[in-house]
């Protein structure tokens, strides 16, 4: 499992170069039977105008992650993954350090899947909750 989990995350980092991922600087650093992880800096490039983190930036990456994971775990790469609905609570502020979003799926059907991604600070508490729908579409 270990070497196909480097793989798996080494992919999913690959497929970020020259997107808004890059842009955000999201890299995802771990993966279990039920658990994508990423992290994303939290800085002046991810901030609202008053030095907080900005709540699209935190979209941004439960979107990312969840589409990665419901790739990831669907384990079939004939098909292409996309957003169908996303809401998100915000729940407390960050100015600094890294934020982690961590995709658990709820429902994985062949052709939607259901993600609940939480965004915590270093510390493990909830900046974020998300919940996010996903499509599976065939190339």
């Amino acid at each position: 499992m270990e070497d196909n989990k480097k793989q798996i995350l080494a992919a999913c980092n690959a497929i970020c170069k020259d997107t808004l991922m890059e842009t955000l600087e999201i890299e995802f650093i771990d993966l279990t039977d039920e658990v994508l992880t990423a992290k994303m800096p939290v800085n002046k490039r991810v901030h609202q105008p008053d030095g907080v983190l900005h709540g699209g930036a935190s979209v941004a990456l439960a979107e990312s992650i969840g589409s990665a994971a419901a790739f990831v775990f669907l384990g079939n790469n004939k098909v292409t993954v996309r957003g169908l609905e996303i809401a998100a609570n915000h729940v407390k502020s960050i100015k600094e350090g890294y934020v982690f979003a961590k995709a658990i799926a709820l429902h994985k059907g062949r052709t939607t899947q259901l993600w609940q991604i939480r965004i915590e600070n270093e510390n493990g508490d909830l900046i974020s909750l998300v919940k996010l729908t996903t499509i599976t579409l065939h190339k």
